[in-house]
């Protein structure tokens, strides 16, 4: 049980790049109001990588208005990471993923002004800082 949960840990960055927004309270890039940003902002190379942060089963995959292209990976033991902006996807809903595997591609989908890959960790639902879990 111990080892799963080691698994399924979101641990890992999720693509390389550097970051332009972190978790907690902003002024919006794109509207100017004041917002709380539930995530980091990843800014990157149109098509880079993204690989899943922690084994587990792949939620959504799919269109959502805001973060565009989104992927939501579903780890076990309450916790679930979210990766927006997304320009295409390696996987489909149901497929069991595991820590490293590239899971889809950087993109600008969304309310994006540039290619980005917005990452969150989600703890039953409630966003948590995902720089508290990133040790590699």
């Amino acid at each position: 049980k111990q080892k799963a949960r080691l698994e399924a840990t979101p641990y890992t960055w999720p693509t390389k790049g550097y970051l332009t927004s972190a978790f907690g309270w902003r002024i919006h890039p794109l509207t100017g109001s004041r917002q709380f940003h539930q995530g980091l902002d990843i800014a990157t190379q149109y098509g880079n990588k993204v690989t899943a942060t922690g084994s587990g089963v792949v939620l959504e995959a799919g269109h959502w208005d805001y973060l565009g292209n989104l992927i939501i990976i579903d780890h076990g033991f309450g916790f679930t990471t979210r990766y927006g902006h997304l320009a295409s996807f390696n996987v489909k809903p149901g497929e069991r993923v595991k820590r490293y595997q590239v899971i889809g591609y950087v993109g600008n989908s969304g309310r994006s002004s540039a290619p980005h890959l917005h990452y969150e960790v989600r703890y039953y639902d409630k966003p948590l800082n995902p720089m508290n879990f990133i040790i590699d």
